[in-house]
């Protein structure tokens, strides 16, 4: 279980992240309203950090979106050094993160369920 410093510092990275995220991708003409920073787990010592970031669309939209966001990971790790006081910036590794999609499914699934038991059997 991680520390409450791990958890704080990771609650911050992710802050700064979808912040800088969202400001890169806007600036640059991406699709910034699909792509959400969904958490981040920074290692105990601070040089690195994995990112989940979840992306809505079709396969191929979530491999740009994700080939984008990995474009522009030395601008994000240049805004982390510059706006944070930390003693180490964290290496970046960005994972796309299915959770949501997984979350969707399961609720149109019970959806249409719902549907079943409210429709009149004949």
């Amino acid at each position: 279980m991680p520390s409450d410093r791990i958890t704080r510092v990771n609650e911050l990275l992710r802050r700064e992240i979808s912040e800088c995220v969202l400001r890169l991708l806007t600036d640059h003409g991406g699709d910034a309203a699909s792509v959400m920073v969904s958490r981040v787990s920074a290692s105990r010592n601070l040089r690195s950090a994995k990112v989940w970031i979840s992306i809505l669309g079709e396969p191929e939209q979530q491999h740009e979106g994700m080939a984008m966001v990995c474009r522009f990971r030395r601008e994000i790790q240049e805004s982390i050094n510059r706006d944070l006081s930390l003693k180490y910036t964290p290496r970046l590794n960005f994972c796309l993160d299915d959770s949501i999609a997984q979350g969707n499914s399961v609720l149109s699934i019970l959806t249409e369920l719902g549907d079943e038991e409210s429709s009149p059997i004949r």
